[in-house]
């Protein structure tokens, strides 16, 4: 048997979040990464005694939708999985429920599923610094739960969410080179989405930037940033929503009961 973690992770909180399940199992896991453009999933095969911890962000209560296309070309073949998805302390709506019918698309077999909290990708001063101490302790015992259960599930959890799923958000913000830009290229490098020009590292296709603001974060000068007007327009209309913490949330079927 082996052990996969399946991870779309632009920013790093749903990888950490993803590394504090998988470390709490006493076998390693193996990364795929989904946000590398380069990669070929189709070449992705897993078998009946493997399992695949499956971990995306929520983008607008969805799955991203690279991620949705790119898990779609991996084959399950019936191993068992765990579904993460990682929200900036607003909402998660539908994500699980859409990676739940995807997963199940591709041959998966859907044991138990995990919302965590990271902080916000673009507006920073929500969830600040987590996963902290406290998610981290709460996401191992999560683990060991679904590890000591993993061998004896054989129905799937019930796992919140709509279907159909809500309406997927329109273009959202895009970050533009500044001054300091110095045309190292990591960003094109690093892009997820293939949405910076090799030739022009300044630019950045709209219609293929899916606003994961990886570019922004991983930028070693900081000269990609988005409109701070509008992130501050956003910060407020989410106030409200992000103003109580939100709690990890497991889900898990047993003996026909599932637990959170």
């Amino acid at each position: 048997m082996s052990v996969y973690k399946l991870i779309f992770s632009p920013t790093g909180g749903t990888a950490k979040v993803a590394a504090a399940i998988a470390q709490a199992w006493s076998q390693p896991a193996e990364t795929i990464d989904l946000s590398n453009a380069e990669s070929d999933f189709s070449t992705y095969a897993f078998g009946d005694g493997d399992t695949a911890l499956i971990a995306v962000p929520s983008f607008g209560g969805r799955v991203p939708k690279l991620a949705a296309e790119r898990l779609a070309k991996i084959k399950g073949g019936s191993a068992k999985c765990v579904l993460v998805c990682v929200y900036g302390n607003r909402a998660y709506e539908d994500t699980l429920a859409e990676l739940e019918d995807i997963a199940e698309s591709c041959g998966f077999r859907v044991a138990a599923a995990v919302s965590a909290v990271a902080e916000h990708s673009i507006i920073h001063q929500y969830a600040a610094g987590r996963p902290d101490t406290k998610d981290l302790e709460t996401l191992a015992a999560f683990a060991k739960r679904i590890q000591l259960a993993l061998p004896g599930i054989s129905q799937k959890p019930e796992i919140p969410g709509n279907r159909p799923y809500k309406k997927a958000g329109g273009a959202g913000l895009t970050p533009k080179a500044d001054k300091n830009c110095v045309n190292c290229g990591l960003c094109v490098k690093n892009c997820p989405a293939g949405a910076i020009d090799a030739s022009n590292v300044k630019s950045c296709d709209k219609s293929r930037c899916i606003s994961c603001m990886r570019c922004a974060v991983q930028c070693p000068h900081q000269a990609r940033r988005v409109n701070g007007a509008m992130v501050s327009a956003a910060a407020l209309a989410l106030k409200k929503a992000c103003s109580e913490r939100k709690e990890p949330e497991l889900f898990i079927a047993t003996e026909g009961r599932t637990h959170s």
